[in-house]
């Protein structure tokens, strides 16, 4: 029987993320092996600029980031088949006017033919039940299909690992379900950023974010009764009395 090789380990040795002299990320150490991790924490905990790191968007100010052996912020072709990320904004996301485009974008940059992307862009469409957005403009679809459209364009690439920015945000409910089920069934590492813990529901481990350092990290169920408690904790208080005025 065939075994899937297991995914490379993402590392981080006291990697840290400065803004104009301002820390955004500070003292993170960590191994990411398994293949569903996620990431909680406050607005401003530093959850997104976490991802950009591990991406190679951003270098890291102090410290390295590795995938697979690799600096992802200096070897971007090699982070072609390794890493892919889906934004919270599709529209921060899509350059092209039209699906088809769209998709075959990061094929070509794969070094992909003309003639080869087009196959695999129309077998991906089918394979989704999609066939009939091939021409579509993108402008023509709706925010939910937008995001759609942009988790398609990362799986035409087959990344061995997706980050993703609250993919759920501003999706209806039914859309909620499809993508869930949709990203539940990949075979790929999935590095989830949520302020849902319901989300992370069956989720190997799940990394707590605060202040741009690292405030609990372990098995999901731990670290979500811990967090969850924490925040039900902040809600019951008047104002963010922890946060300088």
């Amino acid at each position: 029987m065939a075994h899937t090789p297991p995914i490379p380990a993402i590392t981080l040795e006291n990697a840290g993320y400065s803004v104009a002299g301002r820390a955004i990320l500070a003292d993170l150490t960590l191994t990411l092996t398994e293949a569903r991790i996620g990431i909680v924490g406050r607005n401003g905990s530093g959850k997104t600029s976490l991802l950009r790191l591990l991406s190679g968007l951003v270098p890291p100010t102090t410290g390295a980031v590795r995938v697979d052996g690799l600096d992802p912020a200096r070897d971007r072709k090699a982070m072609l088949h390794r890493l892919g990320i889906l934004f919270q904004n599709p529209d921060h996301q899509i350059i092209f006017p039209t699906v088809a485009e769209e998709l075959a974008f990061g094929l070509h940059q794969q070094g992909q033919t003309k003639a080869a992307a087009s196959a695999a862009v129309r077998a991906l469409l089918a394979q989704h039940g999609r066939s009939h957005w091939h021409d579509r403009p993108v402008s023509a679809l709706s925010q939910g299909q937008r995001h759609f459209l942009c988790l398609l364009s990362v799986l035409a690439m087959a990344p061995q690992t997706i980050l993703l920015d609250e993919p759920f945000a501003g999706l209806d409910l039914p859309t909620q379900i499809r993508l869930t089920r949709a990203l539940a069934a990949l075979p790929q590492r999935l590095i989830l950023i949520t302020h849902d813990p319901v989300a992370l529901a069956g989720y190997d481990r799940v990394i707590w974010l605060d202040g741009g350092r690292l405030r609990a990290d372990g098995a999901a169920g731990a670290v979500l009764t811990t967090f969850t408690a924490a925040m039900d904790t902040l809600g019951a208080a008047d104002a963010d009395t922890d946060l300088p005025d």
